[in-house]
């Protein structure tokens, strides 16, 4: 590669790093994972960098490599699976209404196949047209009309079971909730009878007392 094209490309690196970050992001939810998937695509690029001939399709070209490489650890990563009873623990970064939807937005994301992730973030968070998510997966606009709707058929799905089992937990714990107050109220009911219970043993024995002394 030319000087002048190694600068071309580390100038483009410098300008679009960030913007290519945050579609490795929304790719791969681990933060450091999306750096090296970012980087892995940049030095995939750099040798091929001189080929695009139209430097304004660098950023679909970055993407295609992106999603090709995140597919190839998917998949060997599927083979690398190791079968447990324990699921890790999900985490939010802080608590605000607007991480937290993203962080469900990203977990929910992990139900699609590769392709079918791919075609929503380039189709709705990208904003790319039918034509360009095409060109970028290298498939036809009826594959992708077809992918994105079953995909958006698979999160509306799995958003609706999530918030069928949050309620389901929700009014376990208000049961829960209930049935501890009332646990109370039941002691002392039972405390006020073994009350009453020894008051009427006691006043039993003294009549009897009674009875007798009037008897001798």
């Amino acid at each position: 590669m030319a000087q002048g094209e190694v600068l071309e490309f580390e100038e483009y690196v410098r300008t679009r790093q960030d913007a290519l970050l945050r579609s490795a992001r929304r790719l791969v939810p681990d933060p450091v994972d999306a750096q090296d998937l970012l980087q892995t695509a940049l030095a995939r690029t750099f040798g091929r960098w001189d080929g695009i001939a139209d430097k304004s399709l660098a950023d679909a070209y970055l993407r295609r490599v992106m999603i090709n490489t995140r597919t190839e650890w998917w998949r060997a990563r599927k083979l690398e699976e190791v079968p447990t009873e324990q699921l890790p623990d999900a985490s939010i970064e802080d608590g605000t209404e607007q991480r937290a939807d993203r962080a469900l937005l990203m977990d929910v994301l992990g139900v699609l196949a590769p392709k079918q992730r791919s075609v929503v973030v380039l189709r709705h968070w990208e904003q790319m047209s039918t034509e360009e998510t095409a060109a970028a997966l290298g498939m036809s606009a009826g594959t992708v009309k077809s992918t994105l709707h079953r995909a958006l058929a698979r999160l509306r799905q799995e958003l609706e079971s999530r918030e069928a089992m949050s309620r389901e937990a929700r009014i376990r714990e208000a049961q829960g909730r209930t049935a501890g107050d009332r646990a109370p109220a039941t002691g002392a009911a039972q405390r006020g009878r073994a009350g009453a219970q020894l008051r009427g043993q006691a006043d039993r024995r003294h009549d009897e007392r009674g009875r007798e002394r009037c008897a001798a």
